[in-house]
């Protein structure tokens, strides 16, 4: 086993801060970046998550001083052809919901990841993919991502991702990301665990504006946490794994690439605990619309229209005078995947379960089903709180195509739009 060296303070917090952490005293250099001798015999490695001349408020980078440099690798060989089963089927406008997938006992996370949607055969420079995890043990090799940064939401166990950031562990209940590129390896202390996850293509994920809403509200910056610096020391061989243009390529190093010792800079891997969220919602009439509860967004170059926002569904109070207060039908142009973490979704009376999920395409119809819209019609309109409950969607522009695997796996629900079955016509002509 490799020797875990952590830094005496386990996270940072601040969305998109500049931070400084050491895991050994005197390993960041001050004042310079890339001195001729890095202090403690380090290399220094600059990563960048944006382009070297994008405006200051658009940069993303941290320097990392690590015991080798990542330079120092040999080739990397292909190993899947198809990195988890991301292969396409056709784009449909049917209504799809699955079950939750099977146990995986076997698989680590990279091999428990399973693609539901996505909007692209290969990535590009934007887009998503949709997917679900279930994994039953801890890796014993370490992956990154070239096509996109992850975003984790577990539904059970938590995942402790050691990255060459520091170690960051997600409960569920809480979101994980990890920028494209980063290096890690997810361990389950809990010995299982499923959830979701977001592979983003387009604009790192960043909080939404808040516009009329002022200065206050929805996800907090100092709720976000990043780890302090951790590095693992050894020489037992490590496995690094890498998805790239949509395959999974694999080569063997020496020694853990987990080994920076010290970093500073504004991009690193983060967590957030959703029960921090501040919903806002409405005190007088009316369903607001689901972008009042985005966490974050990943914006494109047409302001307002997200490469994927990420909005939760969370415990809060229903105050609304004279309306209908689940979810209205609806159609739109952007396409949802939903997924469900924890009770109950207030929009279904049956059989959306946590680890389950539902694909919904742009400008077809959605909504409540049947027994909902029964339910809430005839509803005393008093003060409620929705509790006990913890829905998300993965919500974007661009068309989500299910995946070949999806469609044919045991858990798509063939009776989905039987839900909305039983919804009556109530209008009355006159005369």
């Amino acid at each position: 086993m490799h020797q875990q060296i952590d830094a005496a303070t386990s996270y940072l917090s601040g969305f998109g801060n500049h931070h400084s952490t050491e895991a050994e005293p005197g390993a960041l250099p001050v004042g310079r970046n890339s001195p001729q001798q890095p202090p403690l015999g380090l290399y220094p490695e600059q990563l960048s998550g944006a382009p070297f001349t994008a405006p200051r408020a658009e940069q993303r980078r941290s320097w990392l001083y690590r015991v080798r440099p990542s330079a120092a690798h040999g080739a990397f060989r292909m190993v899947a052809d198809d990195a988890w089963g991301a292969a396409l089927d056709v784009a449909t406008p049917n209504r799809l919901r699955w079950d939750p997938p099977a146990p995986s006992p076997d698989a680590d996370l990279i091999d428990g990841l399973a693609a539901v949607a996505a909007t692209g055969e290969r990535p590009t420079a934007a887009g998503v993919t949709a997917l679900t995890y279930h994994a039953g043990r801890s890796m014993d090799r370490v992956f990154f991502d070239a096509d996109g940064e992850l975003l984790f939401v577990p539904v059970e166990g938590r995942l402790t991702l050691f990255t060459e950031f520091g170690r960051l562990e997600v409960a569920p209940g809480a979101i994980g990301v990890v920028p494209r590129g980063v290096r890690f390896r997810a361990e389950l202390p809990d010995g299982a665990a499923r959830g979701y996850a977001c592979e983003n293509h387009g604009a790192p994920f960043r909080l939404p504006e808040l516009g009329p809403i002022g200065a206050n509200g929805l996800a907090n910056p100092r709720d976000f946490e990043s780890p302090a610096a951790a590095y693992e020391v050894g020489e037992e061989p490590t496995e690094v794994v890498q998805k790239f243009a949509g395959r999974l390529w694999a080569t063997t190093l020496p020694h853990s690439p987990l080994d920076v010792v010290a970093w500073h800079g504004n991009l690193a891997p983060y967590r957030y605990d959703l029960s921090r969220f501040n919903t806002i919602n409405t005190v007088s009439f009316d369903h607001p619309d689901p972008s009042i509860f985005t966490v974050l967004t990943s914006p494109t170059d047409t302001p307002g229209t997200a490469n994927c926002d990420f909005v939760i569904f969370p415990p809060r109070w229903m105050v609304a005078e004279d309306t209908f207060r689940p979810p209205w039908f609806h159609r739109n142009i952007m396409n949802e995947f939903m997924g469900l973490v924890l009770g109950a979704y207030d929009a279904k009376a049956g059989g959306f379960t946590p680890g389950g999920a539902s694909l919904h395409a742009c400008m077809n119809a959605h909504g409540p089903d049947a027994a909902t819209v029964e339910a809430a019609t005839a509803a005393e309109l008093k003060p409620h709180k929705i509790d006990n409950t913890l829905a998300f969607m993965f919500e974007t522009h661009a068309l989500l195509v299910p995946t070949r695997a999806a469609m044919t796996s045991p858990g798509l629900q063939a009776d989905y739009d039987a839900c909305w079955n039983g919804i009556q016509a109530r209008f009355l002509p006159k005369g």
